[in-house]
């Protein structure tokens, strides 16, 4: 099956779709969700500095590669933002525009493509934020094993893996701590089928206002929400790294091809890559692509670095390619 109609079929799965929207601005970007990695905030600078208006967008990188394929013959979208393997779909697929922003040749070989179709603006490490007020006594869990415990059941949730990337950043976690590869989910997809059985919270999009509230005490997440909503926010959260392992991954920008606003959108990219833009993403506690932009202040405030060692990056480009077969796997076996 081609990419195309694999994506296509998988654009089903995606909610809140609406094809043919139209929004009152200068630039739309997909997946600018205000909740997530301070896109409000580096969007209100946007507008500040470049006079650029770009509303909200709550879609997750499925939702957001769908509707791209959805509007290929008449876009509304002028730059998109996603996990990397839903980048690389889109440049496969011919969505995307090439397009080498400023501050290009600082961003390191292995989170670009050649041509520009995506980049890497910054990254994440796959973890557990947890509320421990939330917990009600119980222990704050410390690898992937103690979540299958009966003690947390109705406790631990995840975004669906066959929509978010973050869901399927997760299941490629669960899956190379249990050993299994690019080639064989099958450790994952059994990892799903117990948790199962403690009865999970599968949201469609960020889950972050649940985990602050309490109603989700623990989420599998990324680490900047965690230090975000603990040194921001307030709360009383922490973030662990599971003992058996965990993954780094990075997401990514694309300029939309045949965009209404070619002009803007290039703007807006070369505002993200650039030193204010970087900053941004570094005091939201992810890790800036320009690693100049990373304080020592900043990064006084996340985990020893020990405990980064458990995560690892992997084969981006077998991610991608590995995508639609775990999402089908996990839909019969799973759901």
């Amino acid at each position: 099956m081609s990419v195309f109609k694999k994506v296509t079929k998988l654009a089903v799965l995606s909610l809140g779709l609406s094809a043919g929207a139209s929004y009152a601005a200068d630039a739309i970007c997909y997946n600018c969700p205000p909740e997530w990695a301070n896109w409000g905030g580096q969007l209100e600078l946007i507008k500040k500095d470049l006079g650029i208006s770009i509303p909200m967008d709550n879609k997750n990188s499925g939702q957001t590669l769908s509707q791209l394929v959805a509007e290929k013959n008449s876009p509304v979208a002028d730059v998109a933002y996603y996990g990397v393997s839903f980048g690389i779909k889109a440049a496969e697929i011919g969505v995307v525009d090439a397009y080498k922003p400023k501050n290009w040749d600082k961003i390191p070989a292995g989170l670009k493509d050649p041509d520009g179709k995506w980049f890497a603006i910054h990254s994440g490490t796959i973890g557990f934020f947890v509320n421990k007020d939330a917990l009600d006594g119980r222990p704050v869990p410390q690898s992937w094993d103690e979540l299958l415990k009966p003690e947390y059941k109705g406790m631990v949730a995840y975004l669906d893996p066959t929509s978010a990337f973050v869901g399927y950043a997760g299941a490629v976690a669960i899956n190379q701590s249990f050993g299994g590869d690019m080639n064989d989910f099958t450790p994952a997809i059994n990892y799903f089928k117990k948790l199962a059985e403690n009865r999970p919270i599968v949201p469609k999009q960020t889950a972050y206002a649940r985990v602050i509230s309490g109603e989700i005490p623990i989420l599998l997440d990324y680490d900047f929400n965690a230090y975000r909503a603990k040194y921001k926010d307030g709360v009383n959260v922490a973030f662990v790294i599971p003992k058996e392992g965990s993954v780094v991954v990075p997401y990514v920008m694309s300029a939309v091809k045949n965009s209404p606003n070619p002009k803007n959108g290039h703007n807006v990219l070369d505002f993200v890559l650039s030193d204010k833009g970087q900053a941004v993403w570094a005091e939201a506690y992810l890790r800036p692509v320009i690693s100049s932009a990373m304080t020592p202040e900043i990064e006084a405030k996340f985990l020893p670095a020990s405990d980064y060692q458990r995560a690892k990056t992997v084969d981006f480009a077998k991610m991608a390619e590995a995508q639609s077969g775990f999402a089908q796997r996990y839909l019969n076996e799973v759901r």
